[in-house]
């Protein structure tokens, strides 16, 4: 393993692993080669020199308390020193904030009051550091764990489909529900090289419930005619002389017949004005609510990804200048609610101690006094919070200055920042996943679930479990 941020800058200037394009390959070019043929060099240099004490092999020790994971990405990058790291700016923070101190932490209770009382049961981490400060790249880099422009990094995997492809061989034969669900989330990752089977299952949450369930025919019609196509093409669906695909093509239409005319279907993914209305009666909280009902049917879903946003907000931050417009008090009051509702029914019905909540976005904003513009730009010093699955909550790991501008005590056993590589170990290793498991690929590459975690160079946060 390595430890100490120190180490860790060094170990990633000798063994650079997040700029590389797919179409560069791994390769050293025919001079290269014949320069350090020439020059004696041993193999040994060909994968790095790297000293023995700074790097043992991880064997993986799993958490493995969570069944279930619900993912809130906070797309557009929400302020740590706003929120879930509040640092209190003389003349500049908002007295409508009405900054508290609940179970040690700062806290604007102001802005958010249900998610502060909900903070029993939340563990906030605030040494996480982002790689990069492109929405899109970060966006992107904190669900497949890796750098999206780096080697693999177009055909990695949403973290929901490694998931997905892991708990495949768990699944029962009544259980027909997708096991990655992508709620408001249509432009959220995909499955990467994976196959579609282990894709996300996008859907905007309806009152009414999922659209294209029944048949205009009637149940009966459409079996009859389902019934009747197997008898022509049956031969070309199963076993196939044509290949994996018109399997694979069989096999979605057999999913999708699952799901219609299925009355645990229309439990999960409708509600009810009252439901949702205890949920904000939003867009992002109307998919809280279908995500806690869809966990609760326990039909084969074992990752949820929710999207909210925008927190991008370069200007106007605390809307002062338009009340209405998109701003921290504008945006908040829908998030509060959500997860507030979502942890309190969690909790309440036992759901809570089996699934792993996480909040984050993809990276955190400027600290201090406002721009210009009266906003916060992007910056990597970010915040990530856990709840549930047996994380140890009522704190912080962790701490920032006094600012909020970088991190003071690291609060976990390799005193570094954490990484989003580090979070998606940390996922992997609460659902009982190797996260240093290896597969082969198509494209004659090693596809590794975390990024070099099989050299100690990123771990889980096992602190989070105290």
């Amino acid at each position: 393993m390595i430890f100490g941020e120190d180490k860790h800058k060094k170990f990633l200037e000798r063994r650079p692993h997040v700029h590389r394009s797919f179409s560069q390959g791994c390769h050293f070019s025919r001079r290269q080669f014949f320069e350090l043929v020439g020059a004696g060099v041993t193999a040994s240099y060909l994968v790095g020199n790297v000293e023995a004490d700074e790097i043992t092999p991880v064997k993986a020790a799993l958490q493995n308390k969570a069944k279930n994971v619900i993912f809130i990405l906070m797309t557009g990058a929400p302020s740590h020193t706003d929120t879930f790291d509040l640092k209190m700016v003389n003349g500049v923070t908002p007295a409508k904030f009405a900054p508290s101190v609940i179970n040690g932490m700062n806290w604007p209770a102001g802005l958010l009051p249900k998610i502060g009382g909900q903070l029993k049961n939340i563990c906030v981490v605030r040494s996480l550091h982002s790689w990069a400060l492109v929405h899109s790249l970060s966006q992107t880099w904190t669900q497949i764990g890796r750098n999206p422009a780096a080697a693999l990094g177009d055909v990695s995997p949403n973290i929901g489909s490694v998931v997905a492809y892991e708990k495949q061989k768990e699944r029962t034969v009544n259980q027909v529900f997708p096991a990655f669900l992508a709620l408001n989330a249509n432009a959220c990752a995909g499955p990467g090289y994976f196959d579609a089977t282990y894709a996300p299952f996008k859907v905007t949450p309806a009152a009414t419930g999922l659209r294209n369930t029944t048949n205009v025919d009637g149940q009966t019609r459409l079996d009859s005619r389902l019934k009747f196509l197997h008898s022509i093409d049956d031969p070309l669906r199963i076993n196939s002389p044509l290949g994996k695909d018109p399997q694979d093509y069989d096999a979605f239409y057999a999913a999708a017949r699952g799901m219609m005319y299925n009355s645990a279907v229309t439990s999960a993914f409708s509600y009810s004005s009252a439901d949702s209305t205890r949920y904000g009666a939003s867009s992002f909280g109307n998919a809280c609510l279908v995500a806690k009902q869809v966990l609760a049917s326990s039909q084969g879903t074992r990752y949820v990804q929710i999207n909210y946003g925008n927190w991008d907000m370069h200007q106007d931050i605390y809307g002062t200048q338009n009340p209405n417009g998109n701003n921290l008090f504008t945006l908040a009051p829908d998030f509060d609610n959500g997860v507030g509702a979502l942890l309190t029914d969690l909790d309440a019905s036992g759901l809570l101690k089996d699934t792993l909540v996480v909040m984050a976005g993809e990276f955190g904003r400027t600290v201090g006094q406002l721009s210009g513009a009266a906003g916060r730009d992007h910056y990597p010093q970010q915040f990530i919070a856990f709840a549930g699955a047996g994380v140890k909550g009522g704190r912080a790991l962790g701490s920032t200055n006094a600012d909020g501008s970088d991190v003071a005590d690291y609060g976990w056993k390799y005193n570094r920042y954490v990484r989003p590589e580090d979070v998606e170990a940390t996922l992997y290793s609460a659902m009982g996943i190797d996260w240093t498991k290896q597969l082969d690929t198509p494209f004659g590459r090693t596809f590794e679930y975390v990024p070099f975690a099989s050299d100690g160079t990123y771990a889980p946060i096992d602190e989070l479990w105290g």
